[in-house]
């Protein structure tokens, strides 16, 4: 019959077990896992297998994760090694340029107390002048210092280094000095040999490591190895200080004078600093003026001039 609904015409095997069926059998199961998970440890074994099944699906999934904190760390360590390795290389660079100004003041100290060890009692006043400009070309060889006259350098003052003598100021300006070497052509230096005394000019040959002395005969008691010394005459430097070694001598028979060569003791290539000196004119040593030793001596009174 229709009134009575559509719930009449379901069929009878759709129907489902009561409510109460269901729960009975599904506390019945509940409590028999629960008794063998107790008594078998049914639960932690099944949990072991999915941990197991588990564990390539976490690894797929964790692993740009991690990979991405291995490369973030990574790099970070790089960066900071490569900071610190060029922290490291400055300060290196540093410590390095520290060294050499230690050495480079160690070597102007050794040469400041040779130069200071050098001078001998006559010497009344010095003062060191550093080095700014070099020229040495075959017609000029001179130097320029940082000395001038407002720091009481004057012309003609003898100029020298720890190894013996370097030259003579020729121009003086308020700040600085034109040193003239002995080995310019247009310098002129009275010496004489320490080993027998022999005297003779010693002339430049506008080379930085050869002075000539060419006035000494062919039969003159010159050869190599003999040291010269400054003789005291021509006013500027005194008697005794260092100024080359002969090494070389050359005597022809059709010349009257022998062709002497002389390597200056001075290192004017390689010096830094030069010794400015003032001699003590009242000292037995000082150096006798040109004009002193080459006027002759006054005739007694009545004599002829």
């Amino acid at each position: 019959m229709a009134g009575f609904g559509t719930a009449t015409n379901r069929p009878l095997y759709n129907r489902g077990p009561a409510a109460g069926l269901r729960f009975t059998v599904y506390a019945i199961l509940a409590v028999t896992l629960m008794y063998f998970d107790q008594r078998q440890q049914w639960s932690s074994q099944l949990r072991y297998l999915l941990q197991a099944t588990v564990y390539p699906l976490q690894v797929a999934v964790s692993s740009p994760v991690t990979a991405w904190r291995w490369m973030t760390s990574n790099t970070a360590d790089r960066t900071s090694l490569r900071t610190e390795n060029e922290q490291l290389r400055a300060r290196q660079r540093e410590l390095e340029l520290r060294l050499m100004q230690l050495q480079g003041l160690q070597r102007e100290n050794q040469e400041l107390r040779s130069l200071h060890a050098a001078l001998p009692p006559l010497v009344k006043k010095w003062q060191l002048a550093e080095v700014i400009s070099v020229e040495t070309s075959p017609l000029r060889q001179r130097l320029i210092v940082n000395k001038g006259k407002r720091d009481g350098v004057f012309e003609n003052q003898a100029v020298v280094d720890a190894h013996g003598i370097l030259g003579q100021t020729v121009r003086v300006g308020p700040w600085t000095a034109e040193i003239i070497l002995i080995t310019d052509p247009e310098h002129a230096l009275p010496v004489q040999i320490v080993r027998n005394q022999l005297r003779s000019i010693a002339v430049g040959s506008g080379t930085p490591d050869e002075v000539l002395l060419p006035y000494l005969a062919t039969n003159s008691d010159v050869r190599s190895g003999d040291v010269l010394l400054s003789s005291g005459l021509g006013g500027v430097f005194p008697a005794g200080f260092p100024v080359a070694t002969v090494i070389g001598v050359n005597r022809e028979s059709n010349q009257l004078l022998a062709q002497v060569h002389a390597a200056p003791l001075a290192q004017a290539e390689r010096v830094r600093e030069v010794m400015l000196i003032e001699f003590d004119p009242t000292h037995p040593a000082a150096p006798v003026p040109a004009t002193a030793a080459a006027a002759p001596a006054e005739p007694p009174a009545g004599a002829p001039r």
